[in-house]
């Protein structure tokens, strides 16, 4: 099994799965600072040059094409059996937090954090993010209440470790200082630290790192943010 990876929130869900489910994989580093996600034969893979991307193969030799990093994780419960209910109730329960945070939580913290970075550009005019920043904000706030009632007297989203809980967890790991930390969320927090002291997790956090960063850090930078984006308007 091949992870086309890149250490983001949705690269970081799928080896965190790997590891939580003792799945035997190889990592194919995907640097998409260096533009790598463009080429043709990752494009192969994942027609929207975004990572993750995996590759796996039939006891019949015949080759499994997955990207978007939800189908994969559900490929990978139904795969190893583990952390995605084989009954039709739960799993539908599992299904519907995990397609929550690939609607919701994911894009709505993901652009809070572009907006983010776009003010730390100098000199950038600051109509081009503040009403942006306000609404993403409001938004993942929102989103985030929403996760605090449902873990009320909950260890997990759905009541067991699941493929949704590591789906959201890389989200609220990287992003959660955009909406000032976890002190308001206590349920969170707790589900949050929990999570991390988990060893596969640990594991799935570090499997691999760019050699040579220029400054990048997961969360991104405003100068990576003005290279990609030269324009003054977005």
């Amino acid at each position: 099994m091949q992870l086309h990876y890149f250490p983001t929130p949705n690269g970081r869900k799928v080896s965190i799965a790997l590891e939580e489910m003792g799945l035997a994989y190889e990592i194919v580093p995907v640097n998409i600072l260096q533009g790598e996600q463009q080429r043709p034969e990752f494009l192969e893979i994942s027609p929207n040059n975004r990572i993750p991307a995996l590759i796996d193969w039939t006891a019949g030799g015949e080759r499994i094409r997955l990207f978007e990093s939800g189908a994969i994780l559900q490929y990978l419960g139904r795969k190893s059996g583990l952390l995605y209910p084989a009954e039709e109730v739960a799993r539908c329960w599992v299904d519907a937090w995990l397609f929550w945070q690939m609607a919701g939580l994911g894009p709505m913290a993901g652009q809070l954090s572009w907006f983010i970075r776009v003010s730390n550009i100098p000199d950038r005019d600051e109509r081009d993010y503040a009403y942006a920043i306000h609404r993403y904000r409001k938004e993942v706030k929102r989103l985030y209440g929403v996760l605090e009632r449902q873990l009320a007297g909950r260890s997990y989203i759905c009541g067991e470790y699941s493929i949704a809980d590591i789906a959201s967890w890389t989200w609220v790991d990287q992003y959660n200082e955009h909406v000032g930390g976890l002190a308001e969320f206590p349920n969170i927090a707790a589900w949050h630290t929990h999570i991390a002291e988990r060893p596969a997790v640990k594991r799935g956090m570090t499997v691999w790192m760019p050699e040579s960063d220029g400054g990048w850090s997961a969360a991104g930078n405003a100068a990576q943010i003005a290279h990609a984006n030269p324009n003054p308007k977005l």
